[in-house]
């Protein structure tokens, strides 16, 4: 994990958010453990529903107050929101603590109601105060490190929750003092939390309906930020459906007692925290939405495989009495072991389906509409989670088994996430960068900070391979827009490629005037609506591994918009499949395949101190620098 600077900030906000999230969980599995083993009713319902209408009492209020509670936490200073709704939660567990010692379900009920009211109104806050907080490079690293001790936080709290409340004699004793020992400890670490610019011209309306829909508004604004919505969306509606069905499947196919079914959330939470960590080290300095294909792909291979290892389960038989095979008997299967590295493997891959839609999420929106926009995914997530659960009900009632349900999430996982890379290409490039320029290629950067992270640019490199704008992009948090040869739109696979990142096709005047002029408009309207250009000035791939001579469309680009050039050198490709090298291919692979590639970034030149011959001598200055740190 990078280095995160603000620590004496990010930390009590961590802490306030860890401490809560224990103390949601604390209470509400002591809750459940208290109805399930005490037979509780309640309004006609049996035990079994009463444990069901659990979860919905907890999710409501987010769809009550969430757009409220957005408002609110843009309007308001963040750190005194912070500070008085962990002195509700303490005023709420007082309630609990009535609702514990005189064993009225009613109570806790209530109880349970206003603490999914409290997180409704927290949630907003913490997710945008984090990008108020960190810079773009430490975002990333600050969400993964939020989600990881929020699962850890939820795990501890339904492990210790359930114990606490099961002992005899004394459980309502225990859990009424740990609900209110770390309702305060959330407040001393509340007291820590920073303030950070709050936006008084929000307004806020206490009518629910009104921020609803300002906040549908807001949402559909921005396509790739309401995309990732419903991206986040899914991740609830197909892990919600994968928990639930967790302990029958535990209980009814393996043969497993509660320990086994308490291993399977363990290792459930521990592996989404770990993938969160992951996206973080795989990511770099900068979001990575390319790593979202590559979590979705693995959640459908691990849901899949759960279906195909259920055919190799052999139960054995248990002794009269035995409620179920403990940890150490259901290791020793021999199927257990595929069984629980495919959860681990599906929750991790969740993890990196997950931090990069909310890091975008974050980044993307409007600082001043932040918590708004949370406020509506959480809506759209607690949405996700009860249409799960009506699916979940309806395959159920028409006899689909729990492997044969893995199985269909797993194939609907597929289609969603073969129909999202479709309609949002920017996550299919993403992934095509990220798996050239960290996984097919070591590329070392240098000067990334000179790409500006706002306005328009023109960036300028040598043209050496098919690839080389994917390496150029991999340098960028921001699209880059690329002007190639048009004839390179016809090669199969990459013109299509080529299609979906919107290349821009260029052709000599002599060749096709129109397309020229055509495309020389095009990059004019690019960079007027200050966004990021980039072009190969030779004009055509290096067909000896040389800097060739280059044209004078640079200056013809940005005679009419004046924005700066940055020169870009690109080094180490030479030798890759990729270029028009005359070696034969297996000569070349694998080691040029996966070898070392430098890519320089140079200071920004002014548009009217751009010339033809003084940039193509500054990009072969920077490739003779490049090559004599490779030597040396």
């Amino acid at each position: 994990m990078k280095k995160i600077t603000n620590r004496e900030q990010f930390w009590p906000l961590f802490w306030t958010q860890f401490l809560g999230a224990f103390n949601d969980n604390f209470f509400k599995n002591a809750l459940i453990i208290l109805i399930t083993f005490r037979s509780v009713s309640l309004l006609g319902l049996n035990t079994e529903q009463l444990v069901a209408m659990c979860g919905g009492i907890f999710i409501l209020p987010f769809f009550i107050f969430s757009a409220v509670a957005g408002q609110i936490s843009d309007r308001f200073e963040k750190s005194k929101l912070v500070r008085l709704i962990k002195i509700s939660e303490l005023c709420i567990m007082s309630v609990a603590v009535v609702g514990f010692l005189t064993n009225s379900p009613s109570f806790l009920l209530l109880v349970l109601f206003l603490m999914g009211a409290q997180s409704a109104f927290f949630a907003p806050i913490k997710y945008s105060y984090l990008p108020q907080l960190m810079n773009e490079a430490e975002l990333v690293s600050a969400n993964a490190v939020f989600q990881m001790g929020t699962f850890i936080a939820i795990l501890l709290g339904t492990s210790l929750g359930g114990i606490a409340v099961a002992l005899d004699g004394y459980g309502e004793y225990l859990a009424s003092t740990g609900v209110i020992f770390f309702a305060a400890l959330g407040i001393v670490a509340s007291r820590y939390v920073q303030a950070v610019p709050n936006f008084p011209d929000v307004k806020v309306s206490l009518d629910p309906m009104r921020p609803t829909i300002e906040m549908i508004r807001l949402l559909s604004r921005n396509r790739s930020v309401f995309l990732s919505i419903l991206g986040m969306t899914w991740f609830w509606f197909f892990g919600s459906a994968i928990l639930s069905t967790l302990p029958i499947f535990g209980k009814e196919y393996l043969g497993g007692n509660e320990h086994v079914i308490t291993l399977f959330l363990t290792l459930f939470s521990i592996g989404v925290g770990a993938g969160s960590m992951l996206c973080d080290r795989l990511s770099g300095n900068q979001l990575e939405i390319g790593l979202v294909p590559l979590g979705s792909l693995g959640m459908t291979i691990a849901s899949i495989d759960l279906f195909i290892a259920s055919f190799s389960i052999m139960v054995p038989e248990l002794q009269d009495g035995n409620d179920g095979m403990g940890i150490s008997q259901f290791l020793s299967q021999s199927f257990a072991w595929r069984i629980a590295l495919d959860l681990f493997f599906l929750s991790l891959s969740a993890g990196l389906f997950m931090l990069p839609l909310m890091t975008l999420i974050q980044e993307r929106s409007n600082s001043n509409e932040v918590a708004r926009i949370i406020a509506g995914n959480n809506i759209m997530g607690a949405l996700g989670m009860v249409a799960s659960a009506v699916l979940l009900m309806v395959l159920f009632e028409v006899g689909l088994t729990i492997p044969q349900i893995f199985l269909l999430y797993g194939v609907l996982n597929l289609v969603v996430g073969v129909y999202i890379f479709l309609i949002i290409p920017e996550f299919t490039l993403r992934f095509c960068v990220w798996t050239l320029s960290k996984i097919l290629y070591r590329v070392r950067y240098e000067g990334k900070d000179f790409i500006p992270s706002e306005g328009a640019a023109v960036l300028a490199c040598n043209h050496v391979t098919f690839v080389d704008w994917l390496i150029i992009q991999s340098t960028s948090r921001r699209p880059i827009r690329f002007i190639m040869h048009y004839r390179f739109m016809h090669i199969p696979f990459s013109g299509w490629l080529f299609k979906l990142a919107d290349v821009i096709p260029i052709a000599p005047k002599k060749e096709n005037p129109e397309i020229l002029m055509k495309a020389l408009q095009e990059a004019e309207d690019t960079l007027n609506r200050g966004e990021l250009l980039c072009i190969f000035p030779e004009g055509t791939l290096s067909p000896d591994g040389e800097i060739g001579i280059f044209r004078p469309g640079v200056e013809r680009i940005i005679e009419k918009t004046g924005a700066p050039v940055i020169p870009i050198a690109l080094s180490g490709m030479w030798k890759s499949l990729f270029s028009r090298n005359p070696i034969p291919l297996w000569r070349r692979f694998p080691g040029k395949f996966l070898g070392h590639v430098r890519l320089h970034v140079g200071n920004r030149i002014p548009a009217e101190s751009v010339s033809t011959e003084d940039l193509r001598a500054e990009v072969e200055r920077m490739l003779a620098e490049a090559d004599s740190k490779r030597l040396s």
